[in-house]
């Protein structure tokens, strides 16, 4: 479901901006959780945040390994998080998640609905939902549960 604030993405190029205005908005906010179908853009646009941060290393995905850590520019952590595979909550559970989401550093979470319950009380809400010719809908809010 798309609510709050809308930002459109007409090209890859788009998403840089894309992230740079929902930290900035989001300034005081550490978890963002992206909803969107297979193939969105979800693992783009964490890319996207890690470069607007500071990451200089590749980004990818930690499909298998559930949870990747980056270094940003400034010495600072960053957390993206991959629970696409995931079969049972006891999973998230052994990689320590709390420690992750209660940091005080950024987390960036794909597939979040398979572990909604575990996420902490508030956090930044991404929904991502493909248009035609590619055109990306990216609306952001933060959610309170």
């Amino acid at each position: 479901m798309i609510t709050g604030k809308k930002l459109i993405a007409a090209s890859q190029a788009d998403l840089q901006q894309v992230a740079q205005k929902i930290l900035f908005e989001k300034q005081e906010e550490k978890i963002f959780a992206l909803f969107g179908k297979m193939g969105a853009g979800k693992t783009t646009l964490i890319k996207a945040f890690c470069k607007v941060l500071g990451v200089g290393e590749v980004v990818g995905s930690p499909t298998f390994s559930l949870v990747n850590e980056y270094t940003t520019n400034k010495m600072k952590s960053i957390y993206y998080f991959d629970f696409y595979r995931i079969r049972k909550l006891e999973e998230v559970f052994d990689i320590g998640y709390e420690e992750y989401f209660y940091s005080g550093n950024y987390c960036f979470v794909e597939w979040p609905e398979l572990i909604l319950s575990l996420l902490p009380p508030q956090f930044v809400r991404i929904d991502i939902d493909v248009k035609d010719n590619e055109v990306r809908e990216i609306a952001f809010q933060t959610v309170s549960h």
